[in-house]
């Protein structure tokens, strides 16, 4: 940042600390109103951030999150990911992928169709064709570097917290490989076996997300440009497979899975 020199000559008339202080108070109203805040990028992208879940006119209760989702493209692609998707729907009692959201004070469930599914980087995307949302943008994962600051919206812990989606921060700690080799060949399974022969980079967030986070959007604060999509146990399970308890530690797939998995759904 730089000083206009019309200023400098007055700054060298004042005392030191007067000085000091207008200076101080020159720099904070200028971070204060020339740079796009979380709260006000978060305001921007709640309406296009759903949960993803179930619906059954007859079941008790109707709904059942399951995870987390985001829309992009033209509002009517909801982006999530592929280990919450059922293997089997009940189409006999009228089961059905839905979406749901708050809004207008009222909660709300669109019906859904998985139109692309991505296993190997555990994506999903579903398609509405009731509404269209606000959709989120993705940026490029080219310019995320370690210690950057962002931040994930979601709903962790699914229908206990209700549809009030929470954020949280933190640092992308680690842009590691989405699967570590083993030291011991008995901890090799046929799932870490897949993922060992292929190997792709994930990012390790210092940040805890929970199970209904899966699928939630992280994203810059400043910009809301989405750099990857939370993963809490695809990942985790190859990554912390010696571990007896899972840590606190959370991974995303990157945003340029997403963008390879939109073009089959388009």
């Amino acid at each position: 940042m730089s000083i206009n020199k019309k200023f400098i000559p007055f700054l060298n008339k004042l005392p030191i600390n007067l000085a000091l202080l207008t200076f101080i108070a020159f720099c904070l109203s200028k971070n204060s109103y020339g740079e796009p805040s979380l709260a006000n990028t978060l305001a921007a992208l709640k309406p296009g951030i759903v949960a993803v879940g179930t619906y059954m006119p007859k079941r008790n209760p109707k709904a059942v999150f399951l995870a987390t989702g985001f829309a992009v493209g033209d509002g009517s692609l909801i982006v999530t990911n592929a280990h919450v998707i059922p293997d089997k729907i009940d189409n006999e009692h009228m089961e059905q992928l839905a979406i749901f959201y708050h809004k207008d004070n009222d909660d709300k469930a669109i019906l859904a169709v998985a139109v692309a599914i991505d296993k190997e980087h555990d994506l999903a995307i579903l398609k509405i064709t009731e509404e269209r949302l606000s959709p989120l943008k993705l940026g490029s994962v080219s310019s995320v570097r370690e210690g950057q600051l962002y931040a994930f919206t979601g709903f962790p812990i699914g229908m206990v917290l209700g549809l009030y989606p929470v954020t949280h921060r933190g640092i992308v700690s680690a842009i590691t490989p989405n699967v570590i080799p083993m030291i011991r060949a008995e901890q090799i399974n046929a799932k870490i076996l897949k993922r060992l022969q292929d190997p792709y980079n994930v990012f390790q967030l210092d940040a805890t997300a929970y199970p209904g986070n899966s699928g939630s959007p992280l994203y810059d604060p400043d910009t809301g440009l989405v750099i990857g999509v939370i993963n809490k146990v695809f990942v985790q399970e190859s990554k912390e497979n010696v571990l007896s308890k899972p840590s606190g530690i959370s991974y995303a797939i990157p945003v340029n899975h997403v963008e390879n998995i939109l073009k089959k759904a388009l």
